[in-house]
């Protein structure tokens, strides 16, 4: 096992673009860390830094102890599972999961008997004599898994390793994926565009956007303490409402005025840290889970009205997602679906406000 360091990690392609720039990032030794963000964010070229199938163009790699900047991938003591699975068709299950150990030269009793603790591990051991075209999508990702188990390797490097799949089996792999990490213990390095993959998998969560580190935490971390607009919006599903809003002074407390007909008093465990930024014009947002219909019993001090006429009701079965626009902005909020509502008719909502965030529209920083 190892742990991973990168120290103003730089990677520049021809012409001055920088896909990274400059990161730093801590990974501990049996840590599962995700790297998440939008296409063209930086995460995959920085996983492929790691791997050593990128040079980086600055900065440092240190893998177990060991800067890694000038040795060469099969020599990293890592092992990739990519997007593709990158099976050999011609090969058994078993020759696949056994092929990087036959390179050097293991014993034949010790490749069976790593080959034989993975096949347990990722429950294949039925498939070990067939070949990868009659495997499902599942099953063939179970053996690139498998494939990097055998290796014992210090670091599991996975680039998008679910794209390939239909929703269902996502959800199912995604179960697996974290057994297996539970198992084994390996330090682990995950990509994925999945906000959901990554929340549900990773020990902390890397958010990434432009090339720069915008978040490290613990998933509910950067779920309830977002410190930028970016991470706000982008951490959680539906994403978060951003109103703007007017943060004003109302005797001993402050409001966010949203319209004039939806003016929130803010929580007063709030009040001393937004005092310095009574007056501002600023970004409210709330995510659509604390934007919800009036629950009569709840008398919390935090609960706020206002009411609002959906123009989109989306029944999902579980819950009913409503759509209405403040000052031009889309809406999303979150109902029990046995509450009635109709498209165009004024219904009440209930802002959960010790949920609130304010945002510099300047900085885009959570205040």
């Amino acid at each position: 096992m190892a742990q991973v360091h990168l120290r103003k990690v730089v990677k520049e392609y021809e012409g001055g673009v920088q896909a990274v720039k400059g990161i730093d990032l801590d990974i501990a030794d049996h840590e599962f860390v995700v790297l998440v963000g939008p296409s063209g964010c930086g995460k995959s070229t920085t996983l492929r830094m790691i791997a050593g199938l990128e040079e980086i163009s600055g900065g440092e790699i240190d893998i177990g102890g060991t800067v890694v900047n000038d040795v060469p991938p099969r020599d990293r003591d890592i092992a990739m599972v990519f997007q593709n699975y990158a099976l050999y068709p011609h090969m058994t299950v078993y020759d696949n999961m056994a092929f990087g150990l036959t390179l050097r030269k293991f014993d034949k009793g010790e490749i069976k008997r790593r080959v034989e603790n993975a096949a347990k591990i990722l429950d294949i051991g039925m498939l070990l004599d067939r070949k990868p075209k009659a495997l499902s999508g599942g099953q063939r990702q179970r053996v690139a898994m498998g494939r990097a188990i055998v290796r014992d390797p210090k670091v599991f490097l996975f680039d998008e390793p679910l794209s390939n799949l239909d929703a269902k089996l996502r959800v199912q792999m995604r179960t697996e994926i974290k057994k297996v990490h539970q198992t084994v213990r390996t330090t682990t390095v995950y990509v994925t565009h999945d906000q959901v993959e990554a929340m549900t998998l990773a020990d902390r969560v890397v958010v990434m956007n432009h090339g720069k580190i915008e978040q490290v935490g613990p998933p509910q971390e950067l779920y309830h303490h977002p410190k930028t607009r970016f991470v706000a919006g982008f951490i959680g599903s539906p994403s978060m409402n951003f109103i703007p809003a007017r943060l004003e002074e109302v005797g001993s407390g402050l409001v966010v005025r949203m319209t004039d007909r939806a003016v929130l008093p803010v929580p007063a465990a709030r009040t001393a840290r937004y005092a310095p930024h009574v007056g501002r014009e600023l970004l409210f947002g709330i995510r659509p889970e604390h934007l919800t219909e009036p629950h009569p019993n709840e008398h919390r001090p935090s609960i706020a009205h206002f009411e609002a006429a959906p123009e989109v009701v989306e029944p999902m079965g579980m819950e009913t997602l409503l759509h209405f626009w403040v000052e031009g902005h889309e809406i999303c909020a979150r109902f029990d679906p046995a509450v009635e509502v109709a498209p165009g008719k004024l219904a009440a909502m209930a802002v959960d406000m010790d949920q609130m965030h304010l945002i510099d529209p300047k900085t885009d920083l959570v205040l």
